[in-house]
């Protein structure tokens, strides 16, 4: 592995993976607990939310009223939410930009793992591209981008993918405004003394990510069948678990199992995500609905957490 792609791995890892179309926002930040909220429980909804119930729900994961409006004002700056008033009152709802994000970033965060990747034809896809140094800007953003379609550096302006995303790659480079770029499909002969396409991951770190992941979120999937997690605990750690478990479409490209090193554990993460996350939705969007009846009680029945689609079995 490239030392590009090790600092652009702990990157990623570090700064988590918001979907590159919306502004970065720390893991676990008011913004990014806002969108997950919206996301999750009133996805799809045009109504605005009263202000002060969004202040209320952020209150139970420990964040201060001043910080939740800044948040509100924020994610209004950069057009994730709009204003309305009525009275004295003030209420937010996400637009129709943000709408269209988080469908596409749900899209990849639910559907991540389902494919092993058995029929892979052997073709890659390849992205190179020449971006000045001091244009750091268009730079990084075109990583993030790049990470988000499953791209990874095999060497610094060298970026493959085992997927056919071409066409994407491009579109993000001709919306970024980068024009010495080609994209192409090839096949990787297996010579001596050569660097496999795959060595672009760092599958060792992957794994033991993965292993974290289940290490840490095991407890609560047990807890949940001694029914010993409060509507409140179920809210908070369900954001939580969403946090934890999108770092990983930016981190993993979902390499065919014929690349991968024997007990891959991602399927067993995958299963243990969708099958927690389900089995919190229901305690969490009671917290949510007793929050919102105390400001709008004619809203509060239109919670409803959002579902996963059906586990897939992982490669046997």
């Amino acid at each position: 592995m490239t030392n590009a792609t090790k600092a652009g791995t702990r990157a990623s890892t570090k700064a988590g993976t918001d979907h590159p179309r919306l502004p970065r926002t720390r893991q676990g930040s008011p913004p990014s607990l806002l969108l997950t909220l919206l996301g999750d429980y009133w996805w799809g909804h045009d109504e605005p939310l009263p202000s002060a119930a969004l202040v209320e729900l952020l209150a139970d994961f420990g964040v201060s009223d001043v910080a939740a409006r800044a948040a509100l004002s924020r994610m209004v700056k950069h057009g994730l939410l709009a204003t309305t008033r009525s009275g004295r009152n003030t209420f937010h709802g996400l637009t129709q930009h943000a709408q269209d994000v988080l469908s596409d970033g749900a899209d990849r965060i639910f559907g991540f793992g389902a494919d092993d990747g058995e029929d892979w034809a052997g073709r890659w896809s390849v992205v190179a591209f020449s971006v000045p140094e001091a244009n750091r800007a268009v730079r990084e953003a075109l990583r993030t981008r790049l990470r988000w379609l499953g791209f990874a550096p095999l060497y610094d302006a060298l970026w493959v993918s085992p997927h056919e995303h071409h066409a994407e790659a491009l579109a993000e480079l001709v919306a970024l405004g980068v024009t010495a770029a080609t994209a192409f499909v090839a096949t990787a002969p297996d010579l001596p003394s050569t660097v496999p396409p795959q060595s672009a991951w760092d599958l060792d770190g992957l794994a033991t990510m993965y292993q974290a992941f289940v290490d840490e979120w095991e407890p609560t999937h047990a807890a949940l069948g001694r029914g010993s997690i409060d509507p409140v605990d179920a809210l908070v750690r369900r954001t939580e678990l969403m946090d934890a478990w999108r770092a990983f479409p930016g981190l993993d490209p979902e390499l065919p199992t014929s690349l991968l090193p024997a007990g891959w554990p991602r399927p067993r993460a995958r299963e243990l995500f969708l099958d927690t996350y389900d089995r919190l939705g229901i305690p969490a969007s009671a917290r949510v609905r007793e929050v919102l009846a105390g400001h709008a009680p004619e809203l509060a029945e239109r919670v409803a957490q959002r579902s996963t689609p059906p586990v897939l079995p992982g490669p046997g």
